[in-house]
């Protein structure tokens, strides 16, 4: 798997993290359930940092394609 490959791959899941973390943090408001709405807030930080991460790989990719 090339860099380009896995920076799509980071980018999707960072992308599930963050909706899944979307989904519990508003369960857990919805709920009034605190806990609930940390690990939300904690996979979408995650699925941030997974996207980045993807983004990274792609720009290094493609600079060291030239």
């Amino acid at each position: 798997m090339d860099r380009h490959t896995e920076g799509w791959s980071d980018k999707i899941k960072g992308a599930v993290n963050q909706a899944k973390g979307e989904a519990k943090d508003q369960w857990g408001n919805l709920t009034d359930d605190p806990g609930l709405q940390a690990r939300g807030k904690w996979d979408k930080a995650k699925g941030k940092v997974q996207e980045q991460i993807g983004e990274w790989k792609e720009n290094t990719k493609s600079r060291t394609d030239h």
